[in-house]
């Protein structure tokens, strides 16, 4: 059993824990990071954010070509899908960023260490790592260990994942063929933009929740609007229902649903569990060591993300707030740079947030129903894509872009765009709030013409009542 000593170790190396590493080499020290996975980039990179998204744009272009090009004066024979290659496109896009990332580590003079990671009580007040690798066991010393090993997919009593017929998002992302049904439970952000996935490459989808809305965190009139759109796009959707059996013995699922009309049997051949994700804290060694957690089962940390145990930080999926990679990703700068004595901050109320459907849905801030419940007063800024120049060029009409400000001082409380491109554009709405700007500061930028950024300063305008093209 070999040892080795450096100033901090990162246990996990998705995009909090090797952004913290990096951050923290850069700012001197010496780092190590473990992950047990031969790839770097954690669930975001192997099997959420990256692959979701290859399949989201391989898709995208799929529908297009099938339904919009002709309009467009091209005419081609029928387009014909070749899920393999598209599946191998995907492997390439992981496998190259999943390198970049090793590259990193390298450049920046991080070791990194294959393994599974566990914490050890300290040993001459240095923090004792247990790494378990093909190779055996090693320990690593620290004066401190940042833990950042995300999250995994919860997995319902009634539908455990025992075969490739009942899966979660990793295994809807390399389906060798497409479902002829794919039930997708969950009306949540992965569930909406795999469930789009599949239903453009051929699929009949249907979403199940037991909320008799979508998207619960989203502006409502966005959500709404969105699954109009999407069962114009052939998706359909039980909500307010909730699955009471599933029979496995057939050459299909026979599922049970309970919902507003009663009871009724639906025929799949698959179905994918999105019913949210859990805090990946088993087997660290953290209740040996007494580190706490929250009721949630989050891990507890103070402003510096320091737990209840001196030396051992936790960040990214394991501590509260939204699971989103960025989040983790800001989490481990701060972390890396208060770690130095600097003043940094997270914005929290300020995080944005994407369903990469098509169209997109992108909000930052507060929500309508939010500024009601705190009695805030407030103003909208309403502006469709369908009065949009760019968006009419592009043939990409549906949705809007709905600012909401402070009555008095029109400072941008929340953003909410629904549209195309939509999580490009929220970086301004985002901008602009992070400075504490208000929709007269938008008003007054310049935007280029033809973009769909002008809808946003239309937004702006209306407001204010000053709409030029609303």
């Amino acid at each position: 059993m070999s040892e080795k000593n450096v100033d901090l170790i990162v246990i996990g190396g998705g995009p909090g824990g090797y952004v913290a590493a990096i951050r923290a080499a850069q700012l001197g020290q010496s780092v190590a990071v473990v992950e047990e996975r031969e790839r770097l980039g954690g669930v975001c990179l192997n099997e959420g954010c990256i692959p979701s998204k290859a399949l989201l744009d391989a898709s995208e272009h799929f529908s297009m070509a099938q339904k919009k090009f002709s309009s467009m004066g091209i005419e081609i024979d029928p387009p014909r899908l070749n899920l393999s290659t598209m599946m191998e496109r995907k492997d390439k896009v992981i496998a190259t960023l999943s390198g970049g990332i090793d590259t990193l580590l390298k450049k920046n003079k991080i070791e990194r260490v294959l393994g599974r990671g566990k914490l050890l009580t300290k040993t001459d007040n240095k923090q004792q790592v247990e790494v378990t690798g093909k190779d055996g066991t090693e320990i690593i010393s620290a004066t401190r260990v940042l833990l950042a090993t995300g999250s995994q997919a919860i997995e319902l009593p009634d539908l455990p994942f025992s075969d490739e017929r009942i899966v979660h998002a990793r295994g809807a992302l390399d389906f060798s063929e497409v479902p002829e049904h794919l039930l997708v439970v969950g009306g949540g952000y992965i569930g909406l933009e795999l469930g789009s996935v599949w239903c453009r490459l051929g699929a009949q989808v249907t979403v199940v929740d037991l909320l008799p809305n979508l998207l619960p965190t989203m502006d409502g009139q966005m959500a709404k609007t969105l699954q109009k759109i999407l069962k114009k796009q052939g998706l359909k959707f039980q909500l307010d229902t909730k699955i009471t059996s599933v029979d496995r013995n057939g050459k299909t699922l026979k599922v049970e649903l309970e919902g507003p009309k009663g009871s009724t049997t639906l025929d799949c051949d698959r179905i994918l569990v999105a019913a949210g994700r859990r805090p990946l804290t088993a087997d660290l060694g953290l209740e040996e060591l007494g580190v706490q957690l929250t009721d949630r089962g989050r891990v507890q940390v103070n402003d510096d993300f320091e737990t209840s145990v001196s030396g051992i930080y936790a960040i990214g999926d394991l501590i509260d707030g939204p699971m989103l990679a960025h989040k983790a990703s800001d989490e481990g700068v701060v972390f890396a740079e208060r770690l130095d004595g600097q003043p940094a901050e997270m914005e929290y109320d300020l995080i944005p947030g994407v369903v990469y459907t098509w169209p997109e849905g992108a909000s930052v801030g507060l929500t309508e129903e939010q500024l009601k419940e705190q009695g805030t007063d407030y103003v909208i800024g309403h502006f469709s894509f369908a009065a949009n120049g760019r968006a009419r060029c592009m043939d990409e009409t549906e949705g809007f872009v709905k600012l909401l400000a402070a009555k008095e001082t029109g400072r941008v409380l929340g953003a909410h765009i629904l549209g195309p491109q939509a999580s490009v554009l929220i970086a301004e709405a985002a901008a602009v709030m992070n400075f504490g700007g208000s929709v007269q500061d938008i008003e007054l930028t310049i935007h280029a013409h033809p973009t769909l950024a002008e809808a946003i300063k239309e937004a702006a305008l209306a407001a204010q009542k000053r709409a030029i093209h609303g």
